[in-house]
């Protein structure tokens, strides 16, 4: 009979431990384990009877969990707790505290990690400037919904070269989320919807892998936790309200009402059909914290564009500069803003209330020499004239 605490992948033999935690319970985790120690603590013969794989695979399921998939051995962990029929009223105010108005949605999308976890899902953003909001209890209730299939990150380990830790995770949750740098947010857009990542371990080379993480992202910072444009349509940017009394145990209440919520999930029909790669539109998941988080970024290109113009007056003893969206575009490339033609128009007509030319007209063009200076150059274009009394007015001397 073949031994499962011990199993050989490859050429290497793992023992399965179960490590206690803090809460009573227990990780299932495999070890490296040297074959003559094992051959000590049982003997010689035991060590035919160890369940041998060809290597590792990673195959998400949690209706239909298979340990073993074709002679490898599958890493996804099986979830805690199975679905039994019951009620579920904490659970129920968890979630209608989390996603409000979009309550209907928050369940599908509950469903889809559940039934569907290869599914591409928006990134999910929870963001408060108030302290007691239940971030971290919603987020406490997935790690005990998901248990060894999601993982914490902070900042710095999500910008680390090395991701072994949670390249193969169903959700990845980011605490305290502040992407400074752009590469961050092109990061995170680009695993949000990818189907493969490189997977990289210290001293060992990359490998590709097949990735199906899902990003949940929590902030303190309403505004600015992350760049991004008027055009993104992968963030669903939920504000979560304090709050207005704490329970002792509600934790323990949700873990106890987890099989019933389970079997609520497995039996529900699914109010939204899908209708994008990331199954919901963004009409759907557009939302009032979202259209802030646009604006706080649109006046960051705003302010950061009226710098540089004024500058530019400054120094080449200017009153007035013409300008067109696409020379405005490659004057905010020079710096880390983000930005693109369409959000740049909407400030230049929408924002300034300029007016630009009616046709294709000569213009001295406003440039950025490779070495730093700034200096004309001739073009043809319909273009706006800012003045720098308009400037100094909207902006201040500063």
């Amino acid at each position: 009979m073949e031994d499962l605490t011990y199993i050989r992948v490859g050429t290497v033999y793992y023992k399965l431990v179960y490590v206690p935690t803090i809460g009573g319970k227990f990780n299932e985790t495999l070890v490296p384990w040297n074959m003559e120690t094992i051959r000590q603590d049982h003997g010689r013969n035991f060590i035919g009877t160890i369940k041998r794989y060809d290597g590792f695979t990673c195959i998400p399921s949690h209706l239909n969990f298979v340990r073993e998939w074709h002679g490898f051995y599958n890493t996804y962990s099986p979830l805690p707790h199975q679905p039994k029929k019951g009620e579920f009223p904490y659970t129920l105010r968890l979630l209608e505290h989390i996603f409000g108005g979009q309550l209907n949605l928050g369940i599908d999308y509950l469903q889809l990690l559940f039934e569907r976890p290869i599914q591409v899902l928006p990134i999910l953003c929870l963001v408060s400037k108030e302290r007691s909001t239940g971030k971290t209890t919603f987020l406490k209730w997935l790690k005990m919904f998901f248990d060894n299939n999601m993982t914490y990150l902070t900042n710095d380990s999500f910008s680390s070269q090395f991701n072994t830790d949670w390249a193969n995770k169903l959700l990845i949750c980011i605490d305290e989320v502040l992407f400074n740098k752009e590469e961050l947010t092109e990061r995170i857009k680009y695993l949000s919807t990818t189907n493969f990542n490189k997977v990289e371990a210290k001293g060992k080379d990359k490998r590709e892998i097949e990735f199906f993480g899902k990003f949940i992202l929590c902030s303190n910072n309403e505004d600015n936790f992350i760049k991004i444009d008027s055009n993104e349509t992968r963030f669903w940017v939920l504000k979560i309200p304090s709050l207005k009394k704490e329970e002792t145990r509600f934790l323990d209440y949700l873990d106890a009402e987890l099989p019933a919520f389970l079997h609520h999930l497995q039996h529900k029909e699914l109010t939204s059909p899908q209708l994008t790669r990331m199954w919901f539109t963004p009409a759907q998941i557009r939302t009032q914290a979202l259209e802030n988080l646009m604006s706080n970024n649109r006046n960051r290109v705003e302010k950061e564009l009226a710098s540089i113009i004024l500058n530019a007056m400054d120094t080449l003893e200017e009153e007035e500069i013409q300008l067109c969206p696409l020379d405005a575009l490659h004057l905010l490339n020079r710096t880390r803003i983000r930005t693109d033609l369409t959000q740049l128009r909407h400030i230049l007509k929408k924002d300034w209330k300029l007016t630009n030319q009616d046709n294709s007209m000569g213009y001295k063009k406003l440039m950025i020499w490779q070495e730093g200076g700034m200096g004309f150059t001739d073009a043809k274009g319909r273009y706006y004239s800012i003045e720098k009394d308009f400037l100094l007015k909207r902006f201040g001397e500063d």
